[in-house]
């Protein structure tokens, strides 16, 4: 694909955004399980092949990985990885347990179509959801710490400096 091509492809999306911009503003989602015996996250997916590509709401086929979604399912890994570790740590023993994220984009800025509106996610939210007796203040821990120690989690908030850079081969 050259870029007329992708141009062409994007023109009636970028018009829509621009004559309804609600139609811009996509929640991305990510399911993560922590119901495994060893210390892990299965991540769902619900995707077989390992390429990134366009978001349908870019002009993507939907065929490919979104790297926006695949940055939830990061997300959604670490905090349950970090979880089911930090809950092992603690011994707070939890049956099943489920973690969720979800985050908020406005397409027009990915896209150009406003100048104004931010590019990447303006905002992004991780929940879970544990079966477990253990007492309430035991939770209050294993969320603080679960927070705390997860990288992903910390990387996001924290905004890390970041460089970019270019070099011929």
């Amino acid at each position: 694909m050259d870029a007329a091509e992708l141009r062409q492809m994007q023109a009636p999306i970028k018009e829509r955004y621009k004559t309804d911009p609600k139609a811009a503003l996509i929640t991305l989602k990510a399911k993560g399980s922590t119901d495994s015996d060893g210390i892990a996250c299965k991540v769902e997916t619900g995707r077989a092949i390992a390429m990134a590509g366009l978001h349908p709401a870019t002009g993507g086929s939907g065929l490919e990985l979104c790297s926006g979604d695949m940055l939830l399912e990061a997300l959604v890994a670490c905090a349950g990885v970090t979880l089911k570790s930090v809950a092992t740590a603690i011994e707070v023993p939890l049956k099943t347990g489920n973690v969720y994220a979800e985050g908020d984009l406005d397409f027009r800025g990915t896209l150009g179509v406003d100048k104004e509106t931010p590019v990447g996610f303006a905002e992004i939210r991780l929940h879970f959801e544990v079966d477990t007796d253990a007492p309430q203040d035991k939770l209050d821990l294993l969320l603080k710490l679960t927070e705390r120690y997860c990288v992903v989690y910390q990387t996001i908030k924290n905004g890390p400096k970041v460089s970019v850079s270019m070099q011929r081969m």
